[in-house]
């Protein structure tokens, strides 16, 4: 059904290549656009190491187009899906000049994973074909892609969306509300919030958070998520247990003092050495190979 479509993908970094990879790895044409000649030259090598990691074939970079002219990289796209930069007044400014050249029919979606769609695509004349995409980095390893339906999205875009995503071997699940951080973001953060909250409030350590978490729910969490785990224990202890425990959880609308206190001291996690825990070079090369190897086996047992 889609091994005829043509998709553009809008910036080659990190999330723009790992998407064009997905979708290339299934034959399907995709071009992937971007300004920057750096990005444009390095595109490639990116997805044939992803390629090489998993042991897959690089013959799927075959199908990848690099493009420098944003005209001609949308102009037969069906699916154009925008991977930029987090920053509403650049994504506003890609899609005002998407809209000049895309086919009336595209469908247009945005990767962004906190930004309400609504407030991206505001004042544009879209014909309700615009949808929220949002894909989880690596792009190429986590299943999940959230399609959210915002105010101006008609349902028949998002079941396209939706069937394109389910033939390139994701699992995409229906946002029905355009709200920030859409339904992934809003739990992770919550769970951050608190776990923050509590380093804040010294009844735990930034290790001990990780290691309670890492060491308890977090592995039931691949095979049950928190509302099968609600039905499982049964909704009469959930209410017991709400009715205790809700009233203390932390409820700030603002960040930390103890995260921005970090932020302004220039202690940004492993980036600079030094976050919530202390970071080395070894250190940190080993955390990203223990994920990238979960996830590995996590594809592979599921392939």
């Amino acid at each position: 059904m889609f091994s005829s479509s043509h998709i553009t993908v809008i910036g080659a970094g990190l999330m723009g290549c790992g998407i064009a990879q997905v979708f290339a790895s299934k034959a399907i044409q995709v071009t992937l656009y971007d300004p920057i000649e750096g990005a444009r030259q390095t595109a490639k090598q990116k997805i044939a190491a992803n390629l090489t990691a998993l042991s897959q074939s690089l013959s799927a970079l075959d199908f990848v187009h690099i493009s420098d002219n944003l005209e001609t990289a949308v102009a037969n796209a069906n699916f154009v899906i925008e991977a930029a930069p987090e920053k509403l007044p650049l994504k506003r400014k890609i899609f005002t000049d998407i809209l000049r050249f895309a086919r009336p029919d595209a469908i247009l979606a945005s990767n962004t994973s906190v930004i309400p769609i609504k407030d991206i695509f505001e004042g544009m004349d879209c014909n309700e074909r615009i949808v929220g995409c949002h894909w989880w980095n690596p792009p190429y390893l986590v299943p999940l892609v959230e399609v959210v339906q915002s105010e101006q999205s008609s349902l028949a875009a998002v079941e396209s969306m939706m069937s394109l995503l389910a033939f390139a071997g994701k699992k995409p699940v229906h946002i029905q509300k355009d709200v920030p951080g859409f339904v992934g973001n809003r739990m992770q953060h919550a769970l951050w919030r608190e776990a923050i909250a509590l380093i804040n409030d010294g009844v735990c350590t930034a290790e001990g958070i990780d290691t309670v978490v890492k060491n308890s729910f977090g592995l039931r969490m691949p095979v049950l998520g928190p509302i099968e785990n609600a039905d499982l224990v049964g909704l009469d202890l959930t209410l017991d247990i709400h009715n205790v425990i809700l009233a203390s959880i932390n409820r700030d609308t603002v960040p930390s003092d103890i995260l921005k206190s970090k932020v302004e001291k220039g202690e940004l996690g492993i980036k600079t050495g030094q976050g919530f825990k202390h970071w080395t070079d070894e250190s940190a090369q080993t955390l990203r190979e223990n994920l990238s190897k979960y996830l590995v086996n996590s594809v592979n047992s599921k392939g």
